[in-house]
């Protein structure tokens, strides 16, 4: 069975990636997960990423400023500026959503393996390769509107909250059956639509601005449902 890795791998990609050998090391020698080159979404992998890994990594070019895990910008950077390429990053990046890492050096929540799978972890992993350490500032985030969310459907919302958006990997809900501990305890906070609303459209601390990645329904929806649900 392939190991998981430990976060010290990610801390030391800066280093490592200077020769091209590094891929190796931080995967502990053992098989690569296969990728073709050129199969990669980078337009759905942005899309994907922002959802589902900006609430714990700072990428420029995603606009998210995670600190839970490791800065991508500064991760590849100056591998990136020694030559090394993206066919060198992707295979990197797709081994390290594969296996995950069980055990940080810094205490903080480890990564699930294969947070996405198959295309969707090949969009996500050429997205990255293909961004990250260029200094890229973020596309202009459209401003978000002022007037209220419509009343949405808390069954629909579960879905969102449990599988679109994948709250429960960073909130424990009971009615969810989620466990996350990155973010606050749902039930125990007790959040109302309103305060809701504003963490899902504008962010706040490691919890990304979802207003550009979940449309109005799905907001609304997630809205009704974690406002009825915590703490039930």
């Amino acid at each position: 069975m392939r190991p998981k890795l430990a976060l010290s791998h990610w801390r030391r990609l800066e280093v490592t990636l200077v020769s091209l050998g590094a891929a190796a090391l931080l995967v502990t020698g053992c098989a690569s997960v296969g990728y073709t080159q050129g199969t990669g979404d980078k337009a759905r992998g942005k899309e994907l990423f922002t959802a589902k890994c900006g609430s714990c990594h700072t990428l420029a070019d995603a606009g998210t400023t995670g600190t839970i895990g490791p800065n991508l910008d500064d991760a590849f950077a100056e591998s990136r500026r020694n030559g090394l390429g993206e066919s060198t990053f992707v295979q990197v990046i797709r081994d390290q959503i594969a296996y995950g890492i069980e055990k940080t050096s810094t205490g903080a929540p480890g990564m699930a393996e294969n947070i996405v799978t198959g295309q969707d972890a090949d969009d996500v992993a050429s997205y990255i390769a293909s961004v990250a350490g260029t200094g890229k500032a973020p596309s202009p985030t459209p401003a978000e509107p002022d007037t209220p969310i419509a009343a949405g459907d808390a069954a629909a919302g579960k879905i969102v909250f449990t599988t679109t958006a994948s709250c429960g990997g960073c909130h424990t809900l009971a009615d969810a059956g989620t466990t996350g501990v990155v973010g606050p305890n749902l039930d125990e906070s007790k959040p109302d639509a309103a305060l809701v609303t504003a963490r899902v459209t504008k962010g706040m601390g490691a919890m990304p601005s979802f207003g550009g990645t979940l449309d109005a329904t799905q907001i609304a929806d997630v809205v009704a449902y974690v406002s009825g649900a915590a703490g039930k």
